[in-house]
């Protein structure tokens, strides 16, 4: 690891890389900006405590002082999810956030590389990010798809974030040669429901068949990341046909609103928790801490074949 880096590591990550073991990065930005006080400190240590319950080690991601902190303690968590003036940072912004010591939470993109930078392979979040609808007007597409195409991290997720134009984000990543692998599905979820309607090219069965094709990936010289889509599970999930009339109505109250850029999806997000009664936010914590418990029996099959 390059010592230069502006990294500091809890003792707990510290140790575990130091020994080999399973490193489970995790996002930051699900913290300020994906939920509301204080269910997002609560979920951030149950997915944390999930990945530990699986035998690895948790890593949350955030920006303090110019530093890149992996692994935070609870205090810093009580911290995050109170804040006002946290940075939501993507690749475009994170030089600027550490040069100038703002305090800012990683979204997909900026977890993906500053995990890489930290020697951590595996990423679970809920969802990522991708194109949204009306990119024909706004052009707008999260900096989280051109992540995949150069940064070697693996990112369990539920899909992509429903709100989204899910058929292009797709084809998005089709075209970028990034892999999308089902797991145990051969749908694309929908992050609250467990399928889109789209069919994936490529399925996996167990974390060992993702771990071996990461391999082969390496061995191969294929640059970039891989998207491992878990979609929650059945007892948890909300009907694509129920979510897909709210999202319409969010949508169209975001653009009334003149919401756009980065407060969209935490304003999308915002809107489906006051729509649904708050089923959304549940379906949103039981499928993170299901991602995190692949997350971690993936980053062990690694492990595993690194020996």
């Amino acid at each position: 690891m390059n010592t230069d880096l502006p990294i500091v590591y809890s003792p707990e990550v510290r140790a575990a890389l130091d020994a080999g073991r399973a490193v489970v990065a995790l996002e930051s930005t699900i913290i300020t900006h994906g939920m509301p006080w204080p269910s997002n400190v609560e979920t951030a240590k149950k997915v944390e405590q999930a990945v530990r319950d699986a035998g690895g080690v948790p890593a949350t991601i955030a920006l303090l002082d110019g530093k890149i902190r992996v692994g935070l303690d609870e205090d810093t968590l009580l911290w995050l999810g109170q804040a006002r003036s946290v940075l939501k940072v993507s690749r475009a912004d994170l030089g600027f956030a550490l040069a100038s010591g703002a305090a800012g939470s990683t979204t997909v993109a900026a977890t993906m590389i500053c995990a890489h930078l930290a020697g951590i392979d595996v990423f679970a979040t809920g969802g990522i990010g991708g194109v949204h609808r009306g990119v024909e007007h706004t052009m707008d597409i999260s900096a989280d798809l051109t992540e995949f195409v150069q940064t070697p991290v693996t990112v369990v997720c539920a899909g992509a974030k429903a709100l989204l134009d899910l058929p292009r984000t797709l084809e998005y990543l089709e075209t970028m040669g990034v892999p999308v692998v089902g797991y145990g599905t051969d749908q694309f979820p929908a992050f609250w429901s467990r399928s889109s309607g789209l069919t994936l090219p490529l399925r996996a069965n167990g974390a060992a068949d993702i771990a071996s094709m990461i391999a082969m990936r390496g061995r191969l010289g294929l640059a970039g990341g891989v998207v491992v889509a878990n979609p929650v599970p059945a007892a948890h999930e909300i009907p694509r046909e129920e979510m897909e009339s709210l999202i319409l109505q969010g949508v169209a109250d975001a653009t009334r609103e003149g919401v756009s850029g980065k407060s969209v999806t935490p304003y999308l997000l915002g809107r489906m928790l006051e729509l649904t009664g708050g089923r959304s936010l549940a379906t949103n914590i039981e499928l993170v801490l299901n991602n995190a418990r692949v997350a971690t029996e993936i980053a062990f099959a690694l492990r595993s074949l690194s020996r």
